[in-house]
């Protein structure tokens, strides 16, 4: 198993990961024309696994191989480290993660048998248990169990009480999806890499930690849930990264900022996703119509958004929702909002901007045939290089108290000069520039282009 653990920014990617993900997914996809939607399924929480955590299991699952990965993906760590196993010493290197999932109640010992192969029932056991379902599974009485295991073609003579209703309840509640035990499990034999890699993302799922999406845009109610989306959004108060941001705005170190709401964060493969940022609801509801009609299905996450800009008291009322500055200027906060799409493959991703350049960008006034409220400039961005795209900075800067996250693009050339101002202003503000890829009009914006 190779098992590195990753607490960086989602944005913070490496070139190398970043091509095999690349490398592998198009295969693999390929390779899906004619499969079902379990294996689909399985596939994705592989890929997720390898992009956010570094984590690819062996085609030989030991049982430190999974508590191990388990450990790492809910990034749990032994708060006294005095617990005690036959078989792993504390210098083990095994020991750190035994440990903390022992401390969870996840692990029960004395033995761990770290290098034994992982069978299904352990595999299963471990997961509802990590995905904090123990106590349903124990409310199950015997008869309830012997019901359910018959789905799996088993009973549990031989299992033991509590495994037996651990399995159970791991068929209700999908934790151990229908593909694999509709011809029946046994539970005694090895787990395969691919049973290993979906219940490590059911675990996630069941803890909030896998991917938020609101649909699919082929989804037949995804125009009400984008609707309900934007009406329960609104414009995002965090007092203190905007003194911080708005001082900035008043020294003209920066023209414009955004903020987010991490919460929101789709938590999707940079190397399949795009987020695409507006302001009108009409716009993201034809969009959504554009997408499918130019046969584009993807994963959307709607993440409400908050932009700030500068107001010059000579353009007149600036309107609701303005904070007035020292030089008699407004800092005008308009809702807005980023469409996270996750694709299948990158090659859709890649065929994005041919829709927008094509439907979606304003080159003259009245001008026919796009979707309404189309921008001059849209602006749309990828953690991973996309072919004719250009690179630019994200100043990004966080609070350690806070889910509120501010996002202060900038020319690559002008970052630098951007955070010595930011901590200028606070000398204790968390600020992580990085780069990323934008559309071409955006970047010509940024370049003071306006058109």
């Amino acid at each position: 198993m190779t098992l590195v653990k990753s607490k960086g920014s989602k944005w913070v990617v490496t070139t190398l990961a970043a091509f095999t993900l690349l490398f592998s997914q198009a295969n693999v996809y390929a390779a899906l024309a004619s499969t079902g939607t379990e294996t689909i399924g399985a596939v994705e929480y592989k890929l997720f696994l390898e992009d956010k955590f570094d984590l690819q299991l062996s085609d030989k699952v030991t049982k430190g191989d999974f508590i191990a990965a388990v450990a790492s993906v809910l990034d749990y760590e032994a708060v006294d480290n005095k617990a005690t196993f036959s078989d792993v010493a504390a210098g083990d290197p095994l020991y750190i993660s035994a440990a903390a999932l022992y401390e969870k109640g996840i692990l029960k010992g004395p033995a761990i048998g770290g290098d034994q192969l992982l069978t299904n029932a352990a595999a299963i056991s471990i997961a509802v248990r990590a995905a904090d379902l123990e106590e349903l599974a124990y409310t199950y009485p015997s008869n309830k169990v012997e019901d359910v295991l018959k789905e799996l073609k088993l009973t549990s003579a031989g299992l033991g009480k509590q495994v037996a209703q651990e399995l159970a309840a791991a068929v209700d509640t999908g934790v151990l999806p229908e593909a694999y035990y509709k011809e029946g499990l046994n539970p005694k034999a090895a787990v395969s890499e691919e049973l290993a890699n979906v219940l490590l993302g059911k675990v996630l799922e069941a803890k909030g930690l896998y991917k938020n999406y609101i649909g699919y845009v082929s989804d037949g109610d995804i125009i009400t849930k984008l609707n309900q989306a934007y009406a329960t959004s609104d414009i995002i108060d965090a007092p203190k990264l905007q003194k911080l941001v708005n001082t900035a705005l008043e020294q003209e170190l920066i023209t414009g900022y955004n903020l987010k709401d991490s919460r929101f964060e789709s938590n999707f493969v940079d190397t399949l996703s795009l987020t695409y940022g507006h302001s009108d609801l009409t716009h993201a509801i034809q969009l959504i119509g554009l997408l499918r009609s130019e046969g584009l299905d993807a994963k959307v996450q709607f993440e409400p958004k908050t932009s700030a800009y500068v107001h010059l008291v000579e353009w007149g009322n600036p309107g609701p929702n303005v904070v007035q500055i020292k030089n008699g200027n407004f800092i005008v906060y308009a809702k807005e909002y980023d469409l996270e799409f996750e694709f299948s493959n990158a090659k859709d991703k890649a065929k994005f901007q041919d829709v927008i350049f094509s439907y979606a960008k304003k080159d003259e006034e009245n001008q026919p045939g796009l979707i309404a409220g189309s921008w001059w400039q849209p602006l749309y961005f990828s953690a991973t290089k996309l072919a004719d795209y250009e690179v630019i900075t994200n100043n990004f800067i966080t609070d350690p108290n806070s889910p509120y996250t501010v996002h202060a693009f900038s020319l690559n050339e002008n970052s630098e000069n951007v955070v010595k101002g930011f901590k200028a202003i606070d000398s204790e503000a968390t600020i992580t520039p990085y780069q990323f890829w934008v559309d071409v009009p955006f970047f010509n914006y940024l370049h003071g282009e306006s058109t």
